[in-house]
């Protein structure tokens, strides 16, 4: 059975990116345009990953991050920040929100894989 991805991201080019990166790599990838359908989509299955954006329409990354973190079952889930963001003040925040980890975009599809199996196979 396969690992279920959620990616969160505004752009849909960079959900196609994200999706067929990681479907290619064996991974169940499910989209979501926005952090309050992305909250919804997790709500209404668990995943096992989630990658989220930062700068998005009606709910940003922090805050879905925050949102999920506060989910029973969200408590263990690995959360990766997937944006333009690189400021350190910026990767904190996400680490005080209870992301996991930090990729920049653009990504390098071979290390978003690379990631991903090292945090849930």
């Amino acid at each position: 059975m396969s690992k279920k991805i959620l990616t969160v991201d505004d752009s849909a080019s960079i959900r196609q990116m994200v999706s067929f990166t990681l479907k290619g790599a064996g991974y169940e990838v499910i989209e979501a345009p926005d952090g309050n359908a992305g909250l919804s989509k997790a709500q209404a299955g668990q995943v096992d990953l989630v990658l989220t954006d930062q700068n998005m329409p009606g709910m940003d990354g922090l805050t879905l991050i925050k949102s999920l973190r506060r989910l029973p079952s969200y408590g263990a889930t690995p959360i990766l920040m997937l944006t333009t963001e690189s400021s350190d003040e910026m990767k904190a925040l996400g680490r005080a929100a209870g992301a996991t980890g930090w990729l920049v975009k653009p990504f390098d599809p071979q290390k978003l894989v690379d990631v991903v199996k090292r945090l849930v196979g």
